[in-house]
């Protein structure tokens, strides 16, 4: 038996957790073959299990979809800090940008359904970093769009500098 922080009898209800087909009327203007995923995560010891779509026709990271994710100032400059700072919070994001949470959020839900953004929960925090499986085209973009518009940033990184109590990350990831 494997050591583990989680009950044996999540392994038993992830045994039968297989992808399943989504009917398109399930999902408005769904594709036509979508799965859901079980992912599992702890909140304070607990493990709880979060479905998440994924769409096996489109490549997540087409040109297409990329681009039309970061077409948006907001999201263009989120994906820039926080390209440049490894990992930023919510409430990081909110002072920084100088925006409203819901409106941060709602820009970060959509970076994460792009499949641009991975997010990891830490306490009441969560946290959002560029995504592990980004292709390195991907990368690039980014990296060349920070490089040659620092100077974009600057009130932005101004803003986070001066943000008094900014959340403590744990050295292990939860």
């Amino acid at each position: 038996m494997v050591d583990s922080p989680f009950p044996s009898y999540t392994y038993s209800l992830l045994r039968h957790c297989e992808p399943f087909r989504v009917k398109q009327s399930m999902v408005p203007r769904a594709p036509k073959l979508l799965f859901l995923l079980p992912v599992i995560y702890t909140t304070y010891g607990y493990p709880y299990i979060r479905l998440s779509i994924f769409n096996v026709n489109d490549s997540m990271q087409s040109p297409t979809t990329v681009f039309k994710c970061l077409a948006d100032d907001t999201r263009l400059r989120t994906m820039l800090l926080i390209a440049e700072e490894g990992e930023l919070c919510v409430c990081e994001l909110t002072c920084a940008l100088d925006e409203s949470q819901p409106k941060i959020s709602r820009h970060l839900s959509q970076l994460r359904n792009c499949g641009l953004l991975e997010d990891r929960r830490q306490g009441q925090w969560v946290y959002y970093r560029l995504h592990p499986a980004l292709p390195e085209w991907v990368v690039e973009i980014i990296q060349t769009t920070l490089n040659a518009n620092r100077h974009w940033l600057d009130a932005d990184h101004k803003r986070l500098e001066q943000m008094g109590d900014r959340p403590e990350r744990a050295a292990v990831c939860c």
